[in-house]
């Protein structure tokens, strides 16, 4: 009844929108020392990069320890040229209220420009998940935090999470994946059968990162990079989404099951994350128990 009350009370606020918004953080030393782990810490803005935008904001809870405290990290969307971190805000105080002693990184990345200069999404935005994961696991001891990660993605934001624990993983410290409308599959007809999205997806892969004769849509499609070693994924698709096809939610669910790889998917009415309230409570209490039950912090 407990989580129920939280989770009503914060539908009311809780709005799935991936467009961008303004932040007024200030900027922080990435060089952190915590001398209180018992005391509830929230750090912005902490850079993990060369680049402006390589920065997250870290909410430690009160209490944590190197061997327990594990880390829940979230990935806005925007296309892969925009949104911004802001955008997941309304996350963290039911996940604080709902998982009081999971850490909370709220993540920025390198946006990819079409335009000159030039700056390729893919594979640099899942590289900048491996970034932020490689900081934190160096810092562990500092923050008092155990280095295992869940991932929560919206849109984009979802789409590159899930690359990344089904590519880049490689230690396997990514424990579990949120879906939100994901993009999944960019051999869907929905996309291979648009020119202006082809055009698109040439300028957003870096060529040079990648093997001659690369089948881009594939290698970027998590759909098509399932494996055994993938982690726990939970989908959340709409069935009037203009963006991302209900196509790309199906697949990755059948993928993930020939795959043997625990999976949760839900269908809502509407489109890209727009959901009545009742829609966004289920997805709350889903993702909360779905957290429980693949992401707990051990007694």
């Amino acid at each position: 009844m407990k989580k129920l009350f939280y989770l009503l009370f914060f539908t009311f606020s809780f709005i799935v929108t991936f467009t961008s918004c303004s932040s007024d953080d200030t900027n922080n030393d990435d060089d952190i020392i915590i001398e209180d782990p018992l005391t509830a810490k929230t750090i912005l803005n902490v850079s993990y990069g060369e680049s402006p935008q390589q920065v997250y904001d870290i909410y430690l809870p009160e209490g944590r320890t190197s061997d327990k405290t594990k880390v829940i990290i979230l990935v806005h969307g925007g296309g892969w040229t925009g949104g911004d971190k802001a955008d997941m805000e309304n996350f963290i105080s039911p996940l604080q209220l709902l998982h009081p002693n999971h850490a909370i990184v709220n993540i920025n990345y390198v946006l990819a420009s079409t335009e000159a200069p030039i700056i390729p999404a893919f594979p640099n935005q899942f590289l900048d998940i491996g970034l932020v994961i490689d900081q934190l696991s160096e810092q562990n001891e500092d923050l008092q935090i155990l280095p295992e990660f869940g991932l929560i993605g919206t849109s984009a934001g979802a789409h590159i999470s899930l690359i990344y624990d089904y590519v880049y993983d490689t230690h396997d410290v990514v424990k579990m994946v949120a879906d939100i409308v994901g993009l999944t599959n960019f051999t869907d007809p929905f996309y291979a059968e648009n020119p202006l999205f082809n055009l698109a997806l040439e300028t957003l892969v870096d060529e040079n990162a990648y093997p001659i004769g690369t089948n881009y849509a594939e290698i970027t499609s998590p759909a098509l990079q399932v494996s055994s070693s993938s982690s726990p994924s939970i989908l959340f698709y709409g069935n009037e989404d203009p963006l991302v096809p209900l196509s790309n939610g199906d697949l990755l669910k059948a993928k993930l099951s020939e795959a043997s790889i625990t999976n949760s998917f839900t269908v809502y009415d509407g489109g890209h994350g727009n959901w009545d309230e009742a829609s966004l409570l289920d997805l709350q209490l889903q993702l909360s128990n779905f957290i429980d039950t693949h992401f707990p912090i051990e007694e």
